[in-house]
């Protein structure tokens, strides 16, 4: 047994439940290894088991090696995985998406090439607006329409981003672009001069020849190289913009990402020699430039894990290239391929329907290319290699497969409503997380939702978007816009029906036509109308009038933020959702909390933080298409049918799945071509013949089918509104599934009403799933510990709450001291990135000569002007802030202490349950010893007032520190920076074993109360300090 970094894992517990073609994955030495893994057939247990078994050889530290996946809850999933398989804490694992991975490179390395680590991503309507505010200086006219000049950005948008996907610079696209005016005759006829690219801007100009060659043909290709030059130009001009405004697109995460390892060896070297084992999640779905990254830093050891499957290749539309699986063989032609054909998941008979649909998109797939190609040897001898990717279910009997025709979308998918009851009624062990209804678009998924509504049956629709129409946003809008202008009949109106004030109906009609007999505004005449009614009503009208009052004063100097929680608490918004039924109180705590985060990111960007320009920015937004994405958690909640896309299920499993509205031009859907392509000669991925797009759908089509455990139902209907008969989607026909006599008899909607609403309510149908962090926090035991309904409200519910300007100083005075100890390493000739093995070869303590103007600067930089009460006390904090920074310069600016480490995050196991945390600071002190400190704002303390509570975060650390670092722990240091005195303590074995013990007994606290849905209140002085003392039916005054 080894042990390596403090890690002792057992390899048999490890290997034994492994099937043979897993084993030999997860045991494979050193190489690159192609791992073909159909649906269900165990690929996340072979890269996290791979992972595990790499480190327990003595291969790998945890931090050398990268894992890279498509998604952040894949990314999560891993890491947790790979985490349970780790019996001890460790610094860093390095699982990412390739857009994390970029980013967190560019923040290390940015200013390598010439950029900013502080840049901004940019979403899509961010891009959007950039352009818009920008528009003149495109110089465009063909993708500028006099009456509607912004119509075409989104394609702009969507055209820059798949020219990032193909790693083709603006530099490249001008220069083609170039090219072609250069040689109008050789795009017309097609000749080429010696080492010339294919000067055919699209297909079909190819038909100009020099025997056909007219004048309109050339006024034509003229007008093609001026659109294409536009266009050229316009991806140059753009990248200008992000670069002036100190912001990226994702795509630029990896094209920056590549540029710097192209350009900077030093760097590129760094981490070849770091990462000396790299896999690869969904390999299927990478595009050209995240391919070339790999390529590039995976070299020259090649120890490139790539895990695929052709056949769920579902993401053409962000650029994911099937090809690359195929170059990958002739990049690596000595590559292993090893093929997991094992399923556990569905049945014979649901897998051999899929398979046998599936070779409809033969010639291009992987199983077809491969066993029709033969590659020579060294010794010029050739052998066939072959792969089967027929899958072999290890569940025994049969599924359900089922199709449901309607006489029309109603009738369809009420027979899928009764299905689905029928089911859930004759076996009892069934639970409505086994359903799920799939369709293609969320448009389809309205009908099912409503019926579903009707019947009674729980549902979750989990849509990715809609959020701004969601009815407790549509409440908060309407009041802040309010707030902005009292005359907005609209917004009024919304305001008024919102349930906490209490307005019945026929008082806002009497609003209404006061409103319009004295031709007034509605705000006016709801106002006024104290005046006119009676007393109750009068009390309702001053309520909301004091509210409006003084939140608009709030939200002419304010942030939005502080508006948006001023009204959720002060109006009782809050709380009322409280009282509501679980699933509803969560679902909309959820959504609030999701526009919250829209808020802030909002804040982040924006030099003017009022209401007012929020909300122009929101209306940009929505006038931009932009409907507020949503991220829907399926694994929280009560029981319920989940009904979501097919791209969504991807990943997912239930034991019964419906796949409806199987029409012709549903699904498949109709082509829709990119409004802006990219020319041919520039493409650099490996083209496929055949239709691509119906190919794309098959897939999708493949994935729904494979989600199914144990039953898969296809249902469609000939009549769905509008003149035209629908005809059975093609799919069905080729996967041989439309038979005559699957017709059934129409029932009335009454009937199949009785049958599937559930007379009264099942027992546990509505019971509450809380989900459990993956990692705790000292935060979140602390929380806890103070009092369970507190921790809910933080933790389960996270329901948003009121910050202080407590915590912006003490942001401020963090953050500032993190930046300064990056300067000072920095100057040391110290990169954050690995401070622990540079420090073993550097001297990491020595004079530094840093300015106290250099301090000024960052902290100017790193001051949180938020939350503050007035401009008074803002500039009493920051003079504060000022002086407790000078006063620390002048403690240490002849000998600053040894920083090996700064905001380390640190993983704790402790009796099976993992705790995460970030060590303000890691000190050498000499000998292999380190010391660990925290810094603290506010009221400081001295030795003698320092409780055991208050001990508790650093002796956690001191745990985390002694399991992942093989360093002696020599002390533990709060740091005041407010009077800049400290309170060093260590850590007895004693006082580890207890803090241990504490640990597992409130974490096993945490999970009673999570599993029972109970979390007692504990009211007691410290009420009146909670953040949700407002909204808590418990809190003791």
């Amino acid at each position: 047994m080894l042990n390596i970094d403090n890690l002792e894992i057992n390899c048999m517990d490890l290997l034994q439940n492994l099937n043979k073609e897993q084993l030999a994955a997860v045991t494979h030495k050193d190489g690159p290894l192609l791992i073909v893994a159909g649906a269900g057939t165990g690929k996340t247990t072979v890269i996290t088991q791979r992972i595990a078994y790499l480190i327990e050889q003595g291969k790998v530290k945890t931090d050398e090696i990268l894992a890279l996946t498509f998604t952040e809850k894949a990314a999560g999933e891993m890491e947790e995985r790979v985490d349970r398989l780790l019996p001890m804490g460790y610094l860093d694992l390095w699982i990412y998406t390739f857009h994390g991975f970029g980013e967190r490179i560019l923040k290390e390395h940015a200013h390598e090439i010439g950029l900013s680590a502080e840049s901004r991503l940019l979403n899509e309507f961010e891009q959007w607006a950039l352009i818009k505010k920008n528009l003149d200086k495109f110089s465009l006219d063909y993708y500028r329409p006099r009456g509607n000049p912004t119509k075409f950005i989104h394609a702009l948008i969507k055209h820059f981003s798949r020219l990032k996907d193909e790693d083709i610079s603006p530099a490249e696209y001008l220069s083609y672009a170039d090219e072609l005016r250069e040689n109008l005759d050789n795009m017309l006829t097609g000749s080429k001069k010696k080492g010339s690219r294919n000067f055919h801007p699209s297909s079909e100009y190819k038909q100009f020849s020099i025997s056909n060659f007219q004048t309109d043909d050339k006024k034509i290709a003229e007008q093609e190289i001026i659109r294409i030059n536009e266009v050229a130009n316009a991806y140059h001009v753009y990248q200008q913009l992000l670069l002036d405004n100190d912001a990226m697109d994702f795509g630029d995460l990896i094209n920056y990402t590549l540029q710097l390892f192209r350009t900077r060896p030093k760097i590129l070297e760094k981490y070849r020699q770091q990462f000396k084992y790299i896999l690869l999640d969904e390999f299927q779905d990478t595009n050209w430039a995240q391919y070339e990254l790999v390529k590039l830093f995976s070299a020259p050891r090649n120890n490139l894990t790539v895990v695929c499957d052709d056949d769920q290749s579902i993401y053409k539309f962000r650029g994911a290239s099937v090809s690359n699986i195929l170059q990958f063989n002739k990049d690596y032609a000595k590559a292993k391929q090893i093929v997991l054909s094992k399923n556990y998941r569905n049945t014979q008979n649901i897998l051999d329907l899929a398979y046998d649909f599936i070779q409809l998109n033969n010639p291009n797939r992987l199983e077809w290319e491969m066993n029709k190609k033969t590659r020579k040897q060294e010794n010029k001898k050739t052998r066939k290699i072959s792969i089967n990717k027929k899958l072999i279910a290890e569940e025994k009997g049969e599924g359900e497969i089922v199709v449901i025709k309607g006489s029309d979308v109603h009738d369809e998918i009420r027979q899928v409503v009764e299905k689905i009851a029928e089911l859930k009624t004759e076996d009892k062990d069934l639970n409505w997380n086994d359903f799920a209804v799939l369709v293609r678009a969320n448009e389809s998924a309205k009908e099912i939702c409503a019926t579903l509504e009707v019947a009674g049956l729980p549902y979750q629709f989990l849509a990715s978007r809609g959020l701004y129409v969601k009815s407790v946003i549509l409440d908060v809008v309407s009041y802040l816009k309010l707030l902005d202008n009292y005359h907005e009949n609209e917004a009024v109106y919304r305001v008024l029906n919102i349930g906490i004030f209490k307005f019945s109906r026929k008082e806002i009609m009497d609003f209404n036509y006061m409103a319009r007999k004295k031709a007034w505004s509605l705000y006016h005449a709801a106002k006024e109308a104290k005046n006119y009614f009676g007393s109750e009503t009068g009390k309702k009208i001053d309520f909301l009038f004091n509210l409006i009052v003084k939140h608009t004063a709030l939200a002419r100097y304010k942030n939005i933020s502080e508006v948006f929680l001023a009204f959720l608490h002060d109006s009782g918004y809050l709380k009322a959702i409280t009282k509501e039924s679980e699933q509803a109180s969560r679902e909309k705590f959820s959504y609030l909390n999701q526009f919250k985060r829209r808020i802030d990111k909002f804040e982040a960007g924006s030099d003017i933080k009022t209401t007012k320009v929020f909300l122009e920015e929101l209306n940009s937004e929505i006038e931009a298409g932009e409907e507020g994405s949503i991220a829907p958690d399926i694994e929280s909640g009560p029981e319920a049918i989940k009904v979501m896309t097919a791209h969504a299920a991807k990943g997912l499993e239930f034991k019964y799945v419906f796949i409806t509205s199987l029409v012709d031009k549903r699904f498949p859907t109709i082509r829709r071509s990119e409004k802006i392509e990219i020319p041919e000669a520039l493409v650099k991925e490996i083209l496929q013949a055949g239709d691509m797009h119906i190919e794309e759908e098959r897939r999708l089509f493949y994935v729904a089918v494979t989600r199914a455990k144990a039953g898969i139902f296809f249902s469609w209907a000939p009549d769905y509104g509008g003149k035209r008969k629908k005809k059975a989607s093609q799919f069905l026909l080729e996967a041989n599934l439309v038979k005559p006599g699957v017709d059934k008899t129409k029932k009335s909607q009454a009937e199949i009403f009785s049958k599937a609403k559930p007379k009264q309510k099942e027992a546990g149908s509505d019971q509450v799933k809380n989900k459990l962090p993956a990692y705790f926090s000292y935060t979140q035991l602390a929380a806890f510990n103070n009092c369970p309904f507190q921790y809910r409200f933080a933790h389960i519910l996270k329901v948003a709450r009121k910050s202080k300007f407590t915590f912006s100083f003490g942001q401020t005075m963090h953050l500032t001291m993190q930046k300064l100890f990056m300067l000072i390493n920095e100057k040391k000739g110290l990169g954050q990135g690995s401070l622990f093995k540079e420090a073993s070869d550097k001297d990491s303590k020595g004079k530094v000569n840093i300015s106290f103007d250099e301090i000024l600067e960052i902290y100017k930089q790193s001051w949180i002007d938020d939350w503050y009460d007035c401009p008074e006390q803002k500039e009493e904090y920051k003079k504060q802030g000022l002086e407790s920074l000078k006063a620390y310069f002048n403690l240490h600016k002849d000998n600053w202490p040894a920083a090996i480490s700064l905001e380390q995050g640190i993983n704790l196991k402790v009796g099976g349950y993992r705790i995460f945390g970030k060590i303000d600071r890691i000190d050498d002190l000499g000998g292999g010893s380190i010391q660990i400190v925290d810094y603290k704002t506010g009221q400081p303390k001295t030795k003698d007032k320092i409780s055991k509570e208050d001990k508790e975060q650093l002796l956690i650390y001191q745990l985390g520190a002694g399991q992942a670092l093989d360093k002696k722990i020599s002390n533990l240091q709060f740091y005041y920076l407010d009077n800049n005195s400290d309170v060093n303590f260590l850590g007895s074995q004693k006082d580890l074993e207890e803090m241990e013990e504490k640990i597992i007994e409130r974490i096993k606290a945490i999970e009673a109360a999570a599993k029972n849905n109970d979390f007692p209140a504990k009211p007691g002085p410290l009420c009146k300090y909670c953040d949700f003392f407002n909204i808590c039916e418990y809190r003791k005054n």
